[in-house]
């Protein structure tokens, strides 16, 4: 039997690289101290290895340091972004992506083999999907563990968070900027602000409120209209299940299409460009818009059909690592959103974020993604702080959820389609019964966001 693991919420996150215990967000995944350390010394040092063996070496905490090939290799295969290391080598990562990068095997054998240090190759187009790292202790405490609005800028063309102006952000916000607007704290430095400063009541910045109320008005919030309830003694077959699943996913894409013409900002991009857009995210618009504003339907109601369905001895047999993979992943996502009860305010800067990714191939304004990318970040940051003034470190948790479903949304293609079907079974089982122990007690109650 299939077994479903029993997560702690409070549970620490592992270093993707070699499983030690990740201390936050660094180069774009999820990763411990000393896997930081030892990439950024790589690139920085453009170090060339040599592997022994078949290039295929264990990466565990305790044999993570036997072969120095097969870790650098894993830290590229993971989406470590070479492009976020300062040049100077100094502590404070420049963070250009809210999540792994994804390069080509082509790409990456040139960094293995020191091709690309000897040569001044061209700046590559990167992509999104991996996951985390640890870093050394000689530069602790400064590369990230928490996202920055540069984090979503191209390589070629992001400024140094630390470099921001009050006239730079102006042009983001495209309004006069007010006095308090130029205190908006700089999130490398957020931490330890917050840790000294008790949170002081504030007002919403003028230039904050239309725009999160223009994101909200673009959001379809009316319940899914896909028939999900099932008479009672019916036996769901694999069929009728991933018929369901194909007809919820078409009507949620269909949601995220109407979106797009609804956004504040649709006049001012190509359509060329959003089409390239929506094909590159529609699947972690989906995953987003599941895990907040739909959430009461699909781990109520879906919950409900996937419980009428009996997999076979042959589908538990093979259910693949992949799906094992995306499972565990999905359940922890699940158990981090229920905790921050994000808000339809924050959901929908959260979408507009994730979907404003510049780093995507082939879109022809880029200048603009990044501006309206990082509009809508200080927007984000400024109604999180002010919502919620005694939860100094929301705002980096609810950033540090997007690389996560990137992640997520970008291994679910690897899964096979006849294991979807019991892949949400698995995943909405362990979700519901969460939900049930929240409810008798068993920890605090936690509600799904928006009402819902």
């Amino acid at each position: 039997i299939l077994q479903l693991p029993d997560y702690d919420p409070a549970d620490q996150r592992t270093c993707l690289i070699c499983g030690d215990r990740a201390t936050g967000l660094h180069y774009g995944i999820i990763s411990c101290e000393g896997c930081k350390g030892f990439f950024k010394r790589s690139i920085c040092n453009k170090r060339v290895y040599r592997c022994s063996r078949d290039k295929n070496c264990e990466m565990s905490r305790k044999q993570r340091n036997r072969c120095q090939y097969c870790r650098l290799l894993k830290c590229l295969q993971m989406g470590m972004n070479r492009k976020a290391i300062r040049e100077d080598g100094m502590p404070g990562g420049r963070n250009k992506s809210i999540g792994p990068v994804q390069i080509t095997e082509e790409e990456i054998e040139r960094i293995m083999s020191g091709q690309e240090f000897k040569e001044d190759a061209p700046e590559h187009t990167w992509g999104n999907n991996g996951d985390s790292d640890h870093s050394s202790p000689s530069n602790g405490a400064s590369e990230g563990n928490q996202p920055s609005p540069a984090s979503t800028l191209s390589s070629n063309r992001s400024v140094e968070m630390n470099g921001y102006t009050a006239a730079l952000r102006d042009q983001y916000i495209n309004t006069s900027m007010s006095t308090h607007y130029q205190l908006l704290p700089h999130l490398f430095s957020y931490a330890a602000q917050s840790g000294l400063l008790a949170p002081q009541p504030r007002s919403l910045y003028p230039q904050s409120h239309p725009l999160v109320v223009q994101l909200v008005a673009a959001e379809d919030l009316a319940p899914l209209t896909t028939p999900m309830l099932i008479e009672d003694g019916y036996k769901v077959t694999q069929v009728e299940l991933f018929a369901l699943l194909c007809r919820l996913a078409d009507e949620l894409l269909f949601r995220q299409i109407s979106w797009i013409k609804k956004l504040p900002f649709f006049c001012e991009l190509s359509i060329e460009d959003y089409t390239c857009l929506l094909s590159s995210t529609w699947q972690e618009l989906i995953l987003l818009s599941c895990l907040t504003i739909y959430s009461a339907q699909i781990f109520g109601d879906l919950a409900d059909v996937t419980a009428k369905y009996t997999p076979s001895d042959d589908e538990l047999q093979g259910f693949s690592e992949d799906g094992m993979e995306v499972m565990e992943r999905l359940i922890y996502l699940f158990r981090k959103f229920h905790q921050l009860k994000i808000s339809n305010e924050e959901y929908a800067c959260m979408k507009a974020i994730n979907f404003l990714n510049q780093d995507i191939r082939g879109l022809s304004n880029i200048s603009q993604l990044e501006q309206l990318n990082k509009r809508y970040w200080y927007v984000c940051q400024d109604y999180t702080e002010y919502k919620y003034p005694h939860q100094p470190k929301r705002f980096p948790e609810i950033m540090m959820c997007l690389p996560e479903i990137r992640c997520i949304a970008g291994k679910l293609v690897n899964v096979p389609l006849e294991q979807l079907p019991l892949l949400f079974k698995a995943v909405l089982h362990s979700c519901k019964s969460s939900l049930t122990s929240y409810r008798t007690g068993l920890s605090p109650c936690i509600t799904t966001s928006g009402g819902n």
